[in-house]
């Protein structure tokens, strides 16, 4: 079956869109690459800031779960995912996802539904671009867009990245899954957080240097952290230094964390392409990987 005759359907799971007339060049841009693009009828609703109630957007969910549709892909994160996770029907998703294959889509709020899927019924998604931001412009990002393809094809066998912070001999095996850095944190101490002992991947937007730090902080008091094979820092975007601060940067802030777990030998390194940026890479969430270090790059490998 060639991607041209497979839908993509696209869906409001959390905030509102700033600009509809966006959602329609989003389409354009997803047929340009191939894919049959259906928008859901409740894509474009806005109920204060979020894409119609709690019921309507749980409706779009379950209707892009029984749709025929091969990839679901979120129009935007935002929020709103978090007021869903109890009221999903895991056994419908799951059995759309892991017996019929359907590949669903997205980041920053989208890691809600992500970490919620993986912890209730083992599914893998994919930690990717989303229609309004990376593909509703004037352009499309060459690299983010190849990377999509690839990704949903099965093609994609590797990404790789340049990272000067990687340990010599750095091997490290294990399920890939995180996202945004605090919607990982939202789910701590819930049914919804993976009892991963993984690669951890996390990004997040607006967040200054300091919360960032918090963020982490959580995730090692509540023994996630220790866990992990390795840590692995997308972008960190979207703040703003101040006086305040007198020199402390996001730099100090990872320092600090690769102190902390310096005691459990655990890797933590920066430069992967994914998070609130033009250009990002789409990963398997929640599928088994292989992060390793050859010369200056850093390569997730993942299992045919």
């Amino acid at each position: 079956m060639t991607r041209s005759s497979r839908v993509l359907r696209l869906v409001s799971p959390s905030g509102a869109l700033p600009e509809p007339t966006r959602l329609q060049r989003a389409a354009q841009s997803l047929r340009a690459l191939g894919w049959r693009v259906e928008v859901d009828t409740a894509a474009a609703r806005r109920l204060g800031r979020f894409a119609g109630s709690d019921a309507q957007r749980l409706a779009a969910l379950h209707r892009a779960a029984r749709s025929s549709a091969e990839v679901v892909m979120a129009t935007r994160g935002g929020y709103g995912l978090s007021r869903l996770l109890h009221r999903i029907d895991y056994a419908l998703l799951g059995e759309a996802i892991g017996a019929r294959g359907q590949r669903w889509v997205g980041h920053s709020d989208f890691t809600a539904l992500q970490l919620a899927l993986l912890a209730r019924c083992g599914a893998v998604t994919f930690s990717g671009p989303m229609a309004d931001y990376d593909f509703g412009g004037e352009s499309v990002d060459e690299i983010t867009a190849d990377s999509l393809v690839d990704a949903l094809d099965g093609s994609q066998e590797a990404i790789g990245f340049a990272c000067a912070d990687a340990p010599r001999g750095l091997d490290a095996s294990g399920v890939l899954w995180g996202g945004n850095l605090s919607m990982v944190c939202s789910v701590v101490g819930t049914p919804y957080l993976p009892a991963v002992d993984g690669v951890l991947f996390v990004e997040d937007v607006g967040e200054h240097p300091y919360a960032i730090e918090r963020l982490f902080t959580q995730l090692l008091h509540a023994g996630v952290l220790q866990r992990q094979r390795a840590i692995v820092l997308g972008a960190f975007t979207g703040y703003r230094l101040v006086a305040h601060d007198a020199g402390y940067d996001l730099a100090q802030a990872i320092d600090w964390l690769r102190a902390q777990l310096k005691p459990w030998r655990i890797p933590v390194i920066s430069g992967l392409p994914f998070g609130h940026q033009r250009t990002k890479v789409t990963l398997p969430h929640g599928a088994p990987c292989r992060l390793v270090r050859d010369g200056r790059e850093a390569y997730l490998l993942f299992a045919d």
